[in-house]
């Protein structure tokens, strides 16, 4: 098999692999973010319950109304906002290929000249005058006494 047939290959793997329907978040991406339970919503302490029969219907109320929720906005709206992440991530992708990389590129380049002329007149200028300074200045001896 040559290269271009495997990068090939590649490439059409990238776009028809299979979806891991159990582990919907391999990436952990929403770790700390969405994971609430009933438990924290809503609580009652030591010497407020209300009857077992309510906190159990609430529970549940609670469970089965977050799920069917999700589901319903994730079957009306979930489609249409991947669609517009996938044209705003290819947006960014664009710009990031086409135009940012390019500009400090350039802007890389370009600094190069300036870092030179710069490196150049600081040696020039700068490093006999501080040198010659701290020859004048490297004699000078501090000395303290403490008077009691």
């Amino acid at each position: 098999m040559d290269n271009d047939s495997m990068i090939e290959k590649t490439e059409i793997d990238v776009h028809t692999k299979e979806i891991d329907l159990v582990n919907r978040d391999p990436k952990h991406v929403n770790d700390d973010v969405v994971k609430v339970e009933f438990e924290d919503v809503i609580a009652e302490p030591a010497g407020t319950y209300s009857f077992d029969g309510v906190w159990k219907a609430s529970f549940t109320t609670f469970t089965v109304t977050k799920y069917w929720c999700y589901r319903l906005l994730t079957a009306l709206v979930g489609i249409p906002l991947a669609l517009v992440w996938g044209i705003f991530f290819a947006i960014l992708s664009f710009l990031h290929i086409w135009a940012v990389v390019p500009c400090v590129k350039s802007y890389l380049i370009e600094i190069q000249f300036v870092s030179r002329v710069y490196s150049i007149c600081v040696h020039t200028f700068f490093d006999p005058l501080f040198e010659s300074m701290g020859k004048c200045l490297s004699n000078i001896r501090l000395s303290t006494t403490k008077e009691v």
